[in-house]
């Protein structure tokens, strides 16, 4: 079965088209600068590459411009579009509406406009793919995974905040998480890779990269994870602050006369370990300004993530009452062998 994968951002979308079966990727690509000039990468496995600046306007003709790569006589891996038998949309956040992947219905698109404002940043731009999508390829079925949907098997005890129960009930302010797409595919393939199954096993499971996230998951379902009503919880990340005192945003506000906008923006995109090291929110950036300008910022900010990665760590193994097996995944829990040598060293 080939399924055309769609990973629909503000400005870009992401695509695979792949073989279901053996897990090959046929070919894969971006496209980019949505909306503004546009620019498209586009690399088959068993053909000549695409890199070209094309005009996007919007997702609709992004969506064209791949349609028309995958078919091309010179660059294209199928004859027709006639051969995808499925497209698949990664979702960030379906609240408490979906618990598992559905079929794209337009009861389904309701219910992921009524989370908006729990992902304001992410489910306009999978909509807009979804919508796109579904123009240029309305007789084949759409599914969307959701990455929220794998951490609703957390009990209440782990979802719920110590606020008056009425705003659960009114806004439903709980635990929601993230990442749980990766969550899930990680902790069933480390499940594989030790020969057990995955209902016996205590798991956790480390997403690190720009956006971080950690889950302890027990007997195959999550017992906790570390994002929370919006993936501005848990680790110090790239450019979010991570858990901290409320009351540090009212103080702030007050003291700098910060409209609540304002603060959102200073949350999401101007903390981390942007805001702590003042040089950069990648994590090679602050690697090179520790070790060849003795940057004391950069350096804290670094062992601040990796304290608090350690911290979670423990109290999930703490939660489960042990731990069998622990997994790194994403750009930094992949690619950054030092990082992990020093995680692991602490435990």
């Amino acid at each position: 079965m080939k399924v055309l994968v769609i990973n629909a951002g503000s400005s870009s979308l992401k695509f695979q088209l792949l073989l279901t079966k053996s897990g090959e990727v046929l070919a894969k690509g971006n496209c980019e600068r949505i909306g503004i000039d546009g620019r498209i990468k586009y690399f088959p496995t068993n053909g000549k590459e695409y890199i070209s600046d094309v005009s996007m306007p919007t997702h609709s003709e992004a969506i064209r411009v791949t349609t028309n790569l995958l078919t091309s006589a010179e660059y294209g891996v199928i004859g027709s579009m006639e051969e995808i038998e499925a497209v698949g949309h990664r979702i960030v956040h379906g609240g408490e509406h979906f618990i598992e992947s559905v079929l794209v219905t337009d009861e389904v698109i309701s219910g992921l406009e009524d989370v908006i404002p729990l992902a304001p940043l992410h489910n306009p731009a999978s909509l807009t793919g979804i919508r796109a999508c579904i123009e240029v390829m309305p007789d084949i079925p759409h599914v969307v995974v959701i990455d929220t949907a794998f951490h609703q098997t957390m009990p209440p005890t782990s979802y719920l905040y110590a606020l008056p129960y009425e705003y659960y009930e009114k806004y439903k302010i709980r635990r929601y998480g993230a990442h749980g797409t990766s969550h899930r595919y990680v902790s069933a393939r480390a499940a594989k890779m030790l020969g057990r199954p995955i209902e016996e096993l205590k798991l956790i499971t480390c997403h690190l990269g720009n956006g971080s996230s950690i889950t302890a998951i027990k007997n195959g379902k999550v017992l906790d994870t570390s994002m929370g009503f919006t993936p501005l919880a848990g680790l110090p990340m790239g450019t979010r602050t991570g858990d901290l005192d409320p009351a540090i945003v009212t103080h702030i506000m007050k003291h700098e006369n910060l409209t609540v906008e304002e603060m959102y923006e200073i949350l999401n995109h101007k903390s981390g370990v942007l805001g702590v090291s003042g040089v950069s929110s990648d994590f090679r950036d602050l690697e090179i300004a520790m070790e060849k300008d003795n940057n004391t910022r950069a350096e804290i900010a670094l062992k601040m993530f990796e304290y608090a990665v350690v911290k979670w760590i423990g109290s999930y193994a703490a939660a489960m009452g042990g731990v069998d097996a622990l997994v790194f995944t994403a750009g930094i829990g992949e690619n950054n062998w030092s990082l992990r040598e020093n995680v692991v060293e602490r435990l």
